[in-house]
């Protein structure tokens, strides 16, 4: 992904969450097509894959002080237009990697633009079975309706109990690769949108 450098650029940046333990694995190259996708739109993207999130520590709400990659990642999603998470479905629900990285963003409740609020997130699972990938689907959408993000209209729902990546980490399954481009592309497109009329707004103000 794109290294972020935002200055002098109007483009919409956007940042990429997730992946596992494992790299690479599916969830992490799932995150990055997506992101590709959002790319190809027209976005800035910055990733925070498995490998980065393994070193942040277990969210804890009584503690003021954070460690460098959780400012880091909270800094970056301050600055986002947009947000593409992925996650494994672990046991039918979202795995305690990706929910540790979530949890953290309660440091954006006091922000003016409270948690995810006027952001579009699109939502990637993979799982080794339609069971675990659509509740876990279901239950990143129910954390992104929570912290008042924009869930996107197409979530990608992965079954990886037959594998759909090839060495090089290129998607083989068209329905699955489509997701995924749908994914990024739309997380742009409201990012653009939702520019657009907050300069109208605060040119009738």
């Amino acid at each position: 992904m794109s290294a972020f450098d935002k200055s002098n650029s109007d483009k919409p940046l956007v940042v990429g969450i997730g992946g596992t333990t494992r790299t690479p694995s599916s969830t992490d190259r799932a995150l990055r097509l997506a992101l590709r996708a959002a790319e190809d739109a027209g976005a800035i993207t910055h990733c925070f894959s498995g490998p980065f999130l393994v070193r942040l520590p277990h969210f804890a709400p009584e503690h003021q002080t954070r460690s460098d990659e959780q400012r880091e990642l909270v800094e970056m999603v301050r600055r986002a237009d947009g947000l593409i998470v992925a996650s494994p479905g672990y046991h039918g629900g979202v795995s305690g990697l990706v929910k540790n990285a979530l949890d953290l963003l309660e440091d954006l409740s006091t922000d003016s633009r409270t948690y995810l609020e006027g952001r579009a997130v699109g939502l990637v699972v993979t799982a080794a079975g339609w069971q675990a990938a659509v509740t876990t689907l279901e239950a990143l959408r129910a954390i992104v309706h929570a912290l008042r993000g924009w869930p996107t209209p197409i979530g990608a729902s992965l079954n990886t109990a037959e594998p759909i990546f090839d060495g090089q980490g290129n998607c083989t399954d068209a329905k699955s690769a489509n997701a995924l481009a749908a994914v990024g592309r739309q997380v742009v497109e409201f990012a653009v949108r939702h520019a657009e009329t907050a300069k109208r707004i605060s040119w009738t103000i």
